[in-house]
């Protein structure tokens, strides 16, 4: 499976972004979805994810309430809609396919693509 995450950019503080990340080599469908991020000297860390059918979705604390996961599974693609921004929410995010063990954890996640960055200035 490769995937590639797109949309980052340089966005204000209470801004918004909505970030893609199309699949392709695997059966999309099949697979349960997640977004992670990594600041810069952090380790990577758990954004959001969603079922292979996104009847189930889960957040971190820091985002539950902005942050939106959904995906298209029509176009392989999983998005994530990033409402009322913060300079804490700057890093690379990456999505990544939900291999085993609980969602919540970075280390469930495989398959990882380029990333893309996303600045959020004060």
């Amino acid at each position: 499976v490769q995937l590639q995450a797109s949309g980052g950019g340089l966005v204000q503080t209470g801004g918004s972004l909505r970030l893609s990340c199309l699949a392709s080599g695997g059966t999309f469908s099949n697979y349960h979805m997640g977004w992670l991020r990594q600041a810069p000297g952090k380790e990577r860390e758990f954004v959001a994810a969603l079922t292979w059918r996104g009847e189930r979705t889960f957040y971190s604390d820091s985002v539950k309430g902005r942050f939106s996961i959904s995906r298209d599974n029509a176009k392989n693609t999983v998005y994530l809609q990033m409402n009322s921004l913060k300079p804490e929410d700057t890093a690379v995010y990456y999505c990544g396919v939900a291999i085993t063990g609980t969602f919540y954890s970075p280390k469930t996640y495989g398959y990882w693509g380029q990333g893309t960055q996303v600045t959020v200035s004060s």
